[in-house]
């Protein structure tokens, strides 16, 4: 049985008389929605189809948590705004201005993408939009049950929390009754700044009304029967909403999914608090990227969205990795050569069930992968890859080639995949792309002994004479090298060795690699007008072949040119400074080990980057005048060292908190003191 529907029958054993089952997913608008955590609502979908394959209705509800505060601004966000909306940290998403100046609002901006994105796929969603929600007034009463109940709500929220064991129990006690004493499960947004950095003051007996501050120092009373601009905590809320919204099941995070995490404390408050059973719930692990570096996240400026990977795969091939794999269970999207052994593996088992030979789960599996109103043709990967980039994915020729393998697949069937075979040899795997040569390779052919030369030449002239069938040019690419070497015909192991050095030598002549797409395939499938010429070494370089070598030459030069570096005479030795530094003086620099995070140009500056360091506790920024002594990815994932308590500077428009230590010199330019990568962050320098 398909872990779905395991459980889908749990759903059903819970409530088996429910006439509409609701499975939950929430989407929080904070930036571009990554393909994470399109996992929580793959893993309801997949159960909502569980439910209707067992006869039951059953609806997929999404939840834009747009009405969450912002915490951070994303990387590609600040790279069109830089550091002006740092102003809206605390904000609600629907109450940022979109960035692009395209929709009303931020949040709008990034569910509109998101939906955009996931359109392929074919899924029938319930929106919930939070911010409506609250405003409306729907959650009023809820909101206020809260309030009144906040004193068993914190208790329930501590109970989940780790003692700090340094303190007596009385010091534990005291915090414990002040934090309970100041604890409110709502957070008000401030009618002046917009944000939520407000505090509550006090509230009334039966809790209608709060007096509250804000840090921009606006203060006040909040109605919370006439004004709903505010919002209850995450924990509390989500309980509130399986209630109000009667969720049956809901997947989340393993970071939610902890003993003491967010499902267990929601869970707590929904039975106490409004007197509901939580949903059944399922975590679920991560999904690694394999091929890209950097975490996937929406703040991280890696915007891996469903948009994005729809650019590689298939949706039918997104819902089969998800499908599959069960939601305990990481896997990862491909950007390497694992992409295609994935729609190798897919259209192996896509195959068995359009035949009925599939397995029980694999029927399954396949279920939630198809997609009303589309038809797939498993034409393979591999061959669209090895074969597109030798006639530069030209469709009428590609069509031709495959005519000629014995394969004759038209544009209709191939054209789902080609663009995205396309996109990803030239993006991710450019090491990969077959290009003819334009001249002979005569550093290649002089290289080779002679009876290599006559393996090629005997080649030269098989191809030039054609009239061969592809199994007969595939035996002729063996039956060279025995003709050559007719004395290891009864040596396998030797003969095989000099087919394959045969086989390398006709792959650097032709494409400059040891090796490419299967010789007989990529041979016969090509014109061999096309190459042919390749291969011919019996004559002298042409003129047009010597200028060209001399051209290429010339450019690379060129290049080298433009990439070196010109320093001068080293600077005089400056003598040691004559004040003397104590150890106490010394001890006031808090020197410690920072790994770079991200490396941003800033505008309007020629020579700054701000980098973002982790340095052991957390995130901080400084400002470094060294962009024109290393790019980015020289930069990024590098360890250096910073004076972390230098007075903070307001430099090109970006405060920095800190300077990392370089060595400058007339001879060498600008040097980074980097640190050896086995040495923590937050190490102290002593």
């Amino acid at each position: 049985m398909h872990w779905s529907e395991e459980i889908a029958e749990q759903i059903i054993q819970k409530n088996p008389d429910k006439p509409e089952y609701v499975c939950a997913a929430g989407v929080s608008p904070s930036g571009s929605v990554h393909i994470g955590n399109f996992r929580d609502i793959a893993t309801s979908l997949f159960v909502v189809k569980a439910l209707e394959k067992k006869g039951k209705k059953a609806r997929l509800l999404i939840s834009w948590d747009e009405f969450d505060r912002c915490r951070k601004i994303p990387a590609n966000v600040q790279a069109v705004v830089g550091d002006t909306y740092d102003k809206y940290i605390g904000c609600s998403y629907v109450d940022i201005p979109d960035p692009w100046g395209c929709h009303e609002n931020y949040a709008k901006h990034f569910e509109d993408e998101f939906l955009r994105g996931i359109a392929p796929f074919g899924i029938k969603l319930d929106c919930r939009y939070q911010a409506e929600m609250y405003r409306s007034g729907k959650y009023r009463d809820n909101l206020i049950k809260a309030l009144k109940n906040r004193g068993e709500i914190f208790e329930i929220l501590d109970s989940f929390k780790t003692k700090d064991m340094t303190k007596s129990e009385e010091e534990r006690l005291a915090q414990h009754d002040a934090d309970k004493a100041d604890y409110y499960p709502v957070s008000i947004f401030c009618p002046e700044c917009r944000t939520d950095f407000t505090k509550i003051t006090s509230i009334n007996e039966d809790c209608t009304e709060a007096q509250f501050t804000c840090r921009c120092g606006h203060s006040g009373s909040f109605n919370f029967l006439e004004n709903f601009d505010c919002k209850l905590g995450w924990k509390i809320d989500w309980a509130m909403r399986w209630m109000y919204e009667g969720v049956d099941f809901e997947p989340g995070g393993k970071d939610h999914s902890a003993p003491t995490g967010s499902y267990n404390n929601s869970k707590v408050i929904a039975k106490k608090i409004y007197d509901h059973e939580a949903p059944i719930y399922q975590g679920y692990e991560f999904i690694g990227i394999k091929g890209v570096a950097g975490k996937m996240s929406s703040s991280s400026g890696l915007n891996m969205t469903p948009e994005t990977l729809l650019k590689l795969y298939q949706p039918e091939i997104i819902l089969w990795l998800y499908s599959k794999t069960e939601p305990v269970k990481a896997f990862d999207f491909c950007f390497d050569d694992g992409i295609l052994r994935q729609y190798f593996e897919f259209d192996k088992m896509y195959s068995e069930y359009i035949s009925g030979q599939a397995s029980e789960y694999n029927a399954a599996v396949m279920y939630n992968c198809v997609i009303e109103g589309r038809t797939l043709e498993t034409v393979p990967m591999g061959l669209l890859v090895q074969l597109g980039s030798i006639v530069d994915f030209n469709v009428s020729m590609l069509e031709t080639v495959f005519e000629k393998i014995g394969t004759p697949y038209k544009h209709e069937q191939f054209a789902d995949r080609l663009d995205r075979a396309k996109f990803w040899l030239e993006k991710c795997a450019p090491e990969q792309v077959n290009r003819l040569r334009a001249t002979r390779n005569f550093e290649v052919w002089n290289a080779l002994d002679e009876n290599e030369k006559k393996a090629i030449a005997l080649l030269h002239d098989y191809i030039a004479a054609g009239g061969y069938t592809l199994d007969e040019l595939n035996a002729e690419l063996y039956a060279i090298p025995k003709a050559v070497y007719p004395e290891l015909v009864e040596s396998p192991k030797e003969l095989k060795a000099v087919q394959g050095k045969f086989f390398k030598n006709v792959y650097k002549l032709l494409i400059d690699k040891e090796q490419g797409p299967r010789l007989y395939l990529f041979l016969y499938a090509i014109d061999s007008d096309k190459f042919v010429g390749l291969l011919d070494f019996s004559h002298g370089k042409t003129d047009d072949e010597i200028a060209t070598e001399q051209a290429a030459a010339d450019a690379e030069a060129a290049a080298l040119k433009a990439a070196e570096k010109t320093y001068g005479e080293p600077d005089p030795v400056e003598p040691i400074k004559e004040e003397k530094v104590t150890l106490d003086d010394f001890a006031k620099f808090d020197l410690r080990v920072c790994k770079i995070v991200k490396c941003q140009e800033i505008r309007k500056s020629h020579s700054c980057y701000k980098l973002t360091l982790f340095d052991g506790i957390g995130e901080r920024v400084i400002v470094s005048s060294i962009k024109h002594d290393y790019t980015p990815d020289e930069l990024i994932g590098k360890k250096i060292i910073v004076i972390a308590n230098l007075e903070p500077a307001r430099i090109t428009g970006v405060t920095s908190n800190g300077m990392l230590l370089a060595a400058s010199n007339n001879a060498c330019g600008c040097k980074v003191v980097f640190v050896d990568d086995a040495v923590p962050e937050g190490t102290s320098i002593h």
